[in-house]
C-alpha cells in the first residue's frame, strides 16, 4: 500500500474528510481527526485508536503495526507500515479509527 492508497481508503469513510495538522495531512470525522500521515516520509500512517485496540492489532500483526514512540503511542496512537499492510487488513484498521472518533 501507498500514502495514497491510505488517502483513498480513509476518504471513502463516510463523513471523512481531509485536513492538515501540524503540516501533516489529517483524516477527520465530525470534527475529530482519527488517523494521519504525520509519519509517512517514513513509510507509515497514524491510526487513532485505543490502548486495547492498539494491543490487539501489535499482537496479530507486529510486523505491520506498532505503537508511536512516546506518549503518544501509549494513549493509543498506533503506526501502520505502508509497505507491509493489505487493503484488507488497512481498510479494517482504518475503520476501527473511525468508529472511535466517530462515537466520541
Amino acid at each position: 500500500m501507498t500514502a495514497q492508497d491510505y488517502r483513498r481508503i480513509a476518504l471513502r469513510l463516510p463523513g471523512a474528510s481531509e485536513g492538515s495538522h501540524q503540516g501533516h495531512p489529517d483524516f477527520r470525522v465530525g470534527g475529530k481527526i482519527f488517523c494521519t500521515l504525520a509519519f509517512e516520509k517514513e513509510g507509515y500512517g497514524v491510526l487513532k485508536l485505543s490502548p486495547e485496540e492498539q494491543a490487539g492489532l501489535v499482537e496479530d500483526a507486529p510486523e505491520v503495526f506498532s505503537p508511536v514512540p512516546g506518549g503518544w503511542g501509549r494513549g493509543g496512537a498506533t503506526r501502520v507500515r505502508l509497505d507491509a499492510v493489505s487493503a484488507d487488513v488497512l481498510e479494517g484498521a482504518l475503520k476501527m479509527a473511525w468508529k472511535r472518533r466517530l462515537t466520541k
